[in-house]
């Protein structure tokens, strides 16, 4: 089994008071296989609906909502399952296939005696699944999304030293180079994370095998999978259909994704995706495969200030792959072994940029880039670090940060801005700005993960006080 960072996430979940507890994510990304892990290793009894091959089960959701009654219906249509107070879990796999399901899990919660976690793969997806006729349950249930894994997992399961991962984590936070072998090591991790990429039946194959044709092949399936289900949908009777234009738009939209990243500017153009349509319709298909969570959007804004999203260009955005592995597999099959011995240039540093894109994500950072009007200056990134808009450029090898450097220079024109540059190299720095290794994303902090604390307030001032009345 991969250890995988959500686990720690659920057993805190389970400690704490807690709603039922919604777990999305991409297709294949393990969403069911860690459900039921941690339910087999935390709960008596783990009781694991799959809605989408068992409609039996479906019935179990369409009377009042009375937990002993769905309990009744589910025993009586599973034999196996039994439900022991305090002492279950109850996994309602793929629950948007299910409705009624999503919104029975408002009265699991305020029945208390059972707990419950529902999967899902198209939750976000507009027209895949029947109405909510009965509702989404606001405030009883929580939301967890999963990821592929990030670099700081795959380091955990090659078993990397802590010893080791607490001295780089070190040297990044006090902008210290990291030792020379220390330093290539990692970095020859980090090239092989890349290529792996870390959909999980693609990380189990290379640690098995360490066969990087054997896991292009997985990820060629993976995706395969994940487009056969483009333009599924449920009719109200709760018939499966494929709406087959949107089909067609969301795999046209996909395929152009690579040739689109490996222009110089990489903005995204409805004209070079293959399909008839007009924009709006094409975007019908790139919306469909961002919600389902197979590529990350990244907007221009107008200019850096915060708050970022106030500057966002709605129509001008990059599209990259939300599994570098996944887009990796689609270019050419020289690719990898280029990238293995530490050369991403390929693809005008489409490699390079969707590394960063894709650990942002990870870490809950929204996504934003700046292009002028001019085409130049260009920054490949740029996000708030507590409300400071910061501006990041990465580069495929040692060269200049000339965007970067141009940005800095007039202060009046763009502001005053922390920097980042994430390249080929060690840790260093630069006339205002710090130099990070590429694998140095993989030790960032977790936005989705800090304490947001209201300090206490002293009201002693206020003893005695008596508003007047008028």
């Amino acid at each position: 089994m991969l250890k995988r960072a959500i686990w720690d996430k659920l057993v805190s979940w389970k400690n704490r008071p807690h709603h039922p507890l919604i777990l999305s994510g991409l297709r294949q990304i393990g969403k069911t296989y860690i459900a039921r892990e941690f339910g087999e290793k935390n709960y008596k009894s783990v009781i694991y609906l799959d809605l989408r091959k068992d409609t039996r089960f479906y019935s179990a959701f369409d009377g009042d909502f009375d937990v002993n009654e769905m309990v009744m219906s589910i025993t009586a249509a599973d034999p196996d399952a039994h439900f022991i107070p305090d002492q279950t879990l109850l996994i309602l796999d793929e629950i948007q296939d299910c409705p009624n399901a999503r919104s029975s899990l408002k009265y699991w919660d305020l029945d208390g005696r059972y707990d419950v976690i529902a999967t899902g793969s198209f939750l976000g997806v507009k027209g895949f699944r029947a109405p909510y006729e009965r509702g989404i349950p606001v405030g009883y249930e929580e939301k967890l999304v999963m990821h592929p894994l990030s670099f700081a997992e795959f380091l955990d399961n090659v078993g990397m030293s802590q010893s080791v991962i607490d001295y780089v984590k070190e040297s990044l936070k006090n902008v210290n180079a990291v030792s020379r072998t220390v330093h290539e090591s990692i970095r020859s991790l980090y090239y092989q994370y890349i290529i792996v990429g870390g959909m999980p039946e693609a990380v189990n194959t290379y640690f098995a095998t360490h066969d990087l044709n054997a896991v292009r092949a997985v990820q060629k399936r993976i995706l395969d999978s994940i487009r056969d289900d483009f333009g599924r949908y449920k009719t109200d009777s709760g018939e499966t259909k494929i709406n087959e234009t949107l089909k067609l738009r969301a795999e046209a939209c996909l395929d152009s994704v690579p040739a689109q990243l490996s222009r110089e500017y990489k903005k995204f153009k409805y004209s070079e995706v293959d399909v008839k349509g007009h924009s709006t319709e094409k975007a019908d298909g790139l919306q469909y495969i961002a919600d389902v969570g197979l590529v990350l959007l990244s907007h221009n804004l107008r200019e850096i200030s915060a708050p970022l999203e106030a500057q966002e260009i709605n129509k001008e955005f990059k599209a990259f792959y939300a599994d570098t592995g996944l887009l990796i597999s689609q270019l050419d099959d020289g690719t990898a072994a280029h990238v293995l011995n530490g050369d991403l240039s390929a693809y005008k540093g489409a490699i390079a940029e969707n590394t960063v894109a894709c650990a942002f994500a990870d870490i809950g950072i929204p996504l934003y880039y700046y292009h002028a009007p001019s085409g130049s200056p260009e920054l490949d990134f740029v996000y708030s670090d507590n409300g400071i808009p910061t501006i990041v450029e990465c580069k495929s090898s040692r060269t200049s940060a000339t965007s970067m450097k141009h940005v800095i220079s007039n202060p009046k024109k763009y502001g005053r801005h922390p920097a980042v540059k994430y390249a080929d190299t060690n840790v260093g720095g630069g006339e205002g700005f710090k130099t990070y290794p590429l694998y140095a994303l993989g030790f960032l902090e977790n936005q989705e993960d800090k304490p947001f604390i209201v300090p206490e307030m002293d009201l002693s001032s206020l003893e005695g006080f008596i508003p007047k009345t008028t």
